[in-house]
């Protein structure tokens, strides 16, 4: 029976609508945790107005590589949400936020702690206008404590939660990753406490607030760290591409100098592995019976394993792993994935049309849904551009508009 589509772009007027239509955003964060948050709520139809500073837009326009003077980065973090430019420093932008917060389910920021309080827009004042918001504040350290006003990243993030400790050669430093993953993971959690803020309104009738802190997402997804420590006193060092819990698990070059990794996390795997590279004695081993005592022993399997790989080409590799049922994969770079049959056969990298670039390739939306799917209906916009449509739905007049203009609100 064939897949139902999903994740096609709503043309039809008889398309199901998203399952967030309906959901209004105001994103007034920068850069990457919040704004991505943002993001994947767009992405499966609430409708995100984009907040930006007239003067000084999210510095995220601007970072990594540029086409014709446009940021690509935007153009993602950007997708699916209407962008408006207003100073929310001035009383009048102040008076402005306020009238969308009226018509808004979520608010999504990422000041430092009391910015929005001096402006006189702190949950008081927000809650005020409009009981049901859910007010999300997405910072480093969280609304209190001792760092709770220092300047939060998620390079710190990878820093403070281990992390960086745990990862890198082991007489190699510390490895940060070269790429916003604590950001990225506090998206996706920042994403969630949203959702979950707004179940709980269906029940209670009313808002709250949602306090994300950067740093704690990223020490969730390193798993039992805390405990093992609290219990054992262990600390994870760094191994590498070598696991603690299990061996061989290791990237290995190939015949022709290309790379693969193998896990063998599940006992069943590791012998299929054994027997596939020719040392099936070893699986007769006493230390081989567990993932702990195989990883002792890393040394002996890595060679049975890398010897073996070293000898064939990575298409030889990869075929022979298959018919063996061993779970082995590419080292693939970007060049890789966007050819990649797997992520074709998913649509995982999508093809969207814009204004300013034409077809332009980016990741699809986070996950398919076969009744109501997520789309991308188009990427990141200009600083402001939708400021006049969007003021005026609030019931500005051109007239007001243009004040606003003048005085450098919008």
């Amino acid at each position: 029976m064939s897949q139902p589509a999903v994740n096609a772009a709503p043309d039809s007027a008889t398309a199901v609508p998203a399952p967030l239509t309906g959901l209004r955003v105001l994103d007034l964060a920068t850069l990457f945790a919040g704004p991505l948050a943002a993001t994947m709520l767009g992405d499966f139809g609430a409708e995100v107005v984009k907040v930006e500073h007239p003067s000084r837009p999210d510095p995220s326009r601007g970072h990594g590589p540029s086409k014709d003077g446009i940021g690509l980065w935007w153009k993602i973090l950007g997708r699916n949400k209407r962008t408006i430019t207003l100073d929310l420093s001035k009383p009048a932008g102040r008076t402005t936020l306020l009238r969308l917060v009226s018509t808004a389910d979520v608010v999504i920021e990422n000041f430092r702690p009391g910015t929005l309080e001096k402006w006189d827009l702190g949950w008081d004042e927000l809650s005020a206008v409009n009981p049901r918001l859910v007010l999300t504040r997405v910072t480093g350290f969280g609304q209190f404590g001792p760092y709770a006003r220092r300047p939060g990243f998620g390079t710190l993030a990878e820093a403070m939660s281990g992390f960086a400790a745990m990862t890198g050669e082991p007489d190699a430093p510390p490895t940060l990753p070269p790429f916003g993953l604590a950001d990225s993971i506090a998206a996706l959690a920042t994403s969630y406490a949203v959702m979950t803020a707004l179940a709980a309104r269906e029940r209670t009738g009313e808002g709250q607030v949602v306090d994300m802190a950067i740093i704690e997402p990223i020490l969730t997804v390193l798993g039992p760290q805390p405990t093992w420590y609290d219990q054992l006193g262990h600390v994870q060092p760094r191994t590498g591409n070598r696991s603690q819990d299990n061996a061989p698990r290791n990237t290995y070059r190939t015949a022709d100098g290309t790379w693969v990794a193998v896990s063998t996390s599940a006992q069943s795997v590791a012998e299929r592995v054994m027997r596939l590279v020719g040392r099936p004695e070893l699986i007769d081993e006493p230390w081989f019976a567990s993932g702990a005592d195989r990883a002792r022993h890393a040394d002996v399997l890595d060679a049975a394993v890398g010897d073996w790989i070293a000898r064939h080409g990575r298409a030889d590799v990869l075929a022979a792993f298959e018919k063996a049922e061993a779970a082995v994969a590419p080292v693939q770079d970007v060049r890789d994935v966007m050819t990649d049959p797997q992520y074709q056969a998913l649509d995982t990298v999508t093809t969207v049309d814009d204004p300013e670039l034409g077809p332009l390739r980016m990741q699809n939306v986070l996950f398919r849904l076969s009744a109501t799917p997520g789309a991308i209906r188009w990427a990141g916009r200009p600083h402001g551009a939708d400021t006049e449509e969007v003021l005026t739905e609030l019931g500005l007049t051109p007239a007001d508009v243009k004040e606003l203009r003048e005085e450098g609100v919008v």
